[in-house]
């Protein structure tokens, strides 16, 4: 039943931006939907904070956060992790974006990528004006930033 479920929330090209909410690294509610409404959202998933693969990829968006920032793209990070786990990594890590806690695994679910034990899988979803233009089913970690860098250099040459 539950891989059922899954099959039904995978996100496609076109798709929007789930009306979904959960708590920053600040404590803060941010709904999904409203914050991506207009411009770039990056969503990307990782498995577990400060953990070596996950920590490289936001590593990557925070060294690549002014270009992406200068190209109209904000971004948000999202794990199973509690806000507490996640307050923890942007502080060690310096990462200049939110960070939601999806304890409840409601956002990954409805993104179609929950892995074992509730972890997420690691990817990235591109949305521009609330729909789904993009994703990196695998999420780069190294060079996330310049994965998508290169695709909204692709989109520019359309």
């Amino acid at each position: 039943m539950l891989s059922h479920g899954l099959a039904e929330t995978t996100m496609n090209l076109g798709s929007p931006i789930p009306a979904l909410s959960a708590k920053d690294q600040e404590g803060q509610q941010i709904d999904l939907a409203a914050y991506g409404k207009n411009g770039f959202l990056l969503v990307f998933f990782y498995p577990k904070a400060n953990t070596p693969g996950c920590t490289a990829q936001a590593c990557s968006l925070r060294d690549g956060n002014a270009e992406l920032t200068q190209r109209g793209v904000k971004i948000i990070g999202i794990s199973a992790d509690a806000v507490s786990s996640q307050k923890t990594f942007a502080t060690d890590q310096k990462l200049p974006y939110p960070l939601l806690a999806d304890s409840e695994n409601k956002i990954i679910q409805a993104f179609g990528v929950g892995g074992l034990f509730g972890f997420a899988q690691r990817s990235a979803f591109l949305f521009q004006d609330g729909k789904l233009i993009w994703r990196d089913p695998k999420g780069s970690t190294k060079d996330q930033a310049k994965v998508v860098l290169d695709h909204l250099d692709s989109l520019s040459k359309k």
